[in-house]
């Protein structure tokens, strides 16, 4: 059995006639799988940012229209993972900032997001305020997350110190009368 097998291999390794296709699929084979990856890593990211944007659109929703209800940055925070549809590590990845605008004189927040580091305790609350009747409020959320690849497109993606990626969520809304 061992002859047989060992006289096919030798004449498969002789055989010239399937050398261009085999050329072919080294060269083509690597470029196809790392569409594949791309494609993965592009959808995956496109559905927590997604993810993200939903939570935090329907948690300042209930901000706005619960005016008499006092919410704490532990609350939203739990309303935007609760309605963000399954983020991973939610509670301990995203990190909040609202301040207050005045839309006259507007000053951002700062360009560059305050984010969590997942193996580090959570640093204090940057700039947390709910603001008055008529107010307007930036709300700023920064999820931490892993990418599915970490060639390709997953190397590309913004990262923190820890090496995660991050995705940021800007919300604007204005404090209804109560």
């Amino acid at each position: 059995m061992i002859t047989r097998l060992k006289n096919r291999l030798s004449r498969f390794r002789s055989e010239e006639s399937g050398e261009t296709y085999t050329l072919e699929f080294v060269v083509m084979f690597p470029l196809i799988l790392a569409t594949f990856a791309f494609g993965v890593e592009l959808t995956t990211h496109a559905n927590r940012q997604f993810q993200l944007d939903h939570g935090l659109e329907v948690a300042t929703r209930s901000i706005r229209l619960n005016t008499s209800t006092q919410f704490t940055h532990d609350d939203l925070k739990a309303g935007i993972c609760e309605f963000s549809g399954g983020l991973d590590n939610c509670a301990d990845r995203l990190r909040l900032e609202m301040t207050p605008v005045n839309p006259r004189e507007f000053t951002s927040l700062p360009a560059m997001p305050d984010c969590t580091d997942a193996p580090l305790p959570v640093t204090p609350v940057r700039g947390w305020s709910l603001g008055e009747q008529h107010e307007l409020m930036l709300l700023r959320a920064c999820y931490q997350f892993e990418p599915v690849f970490s060639f390709g497109l997953g190397s590309l993606m913004g990262t923190s110190t820890s090496g995660g990626s991050t995705m940021v969520s800007l919300s604007a809304f204005v404090q209804e009368p109560r």
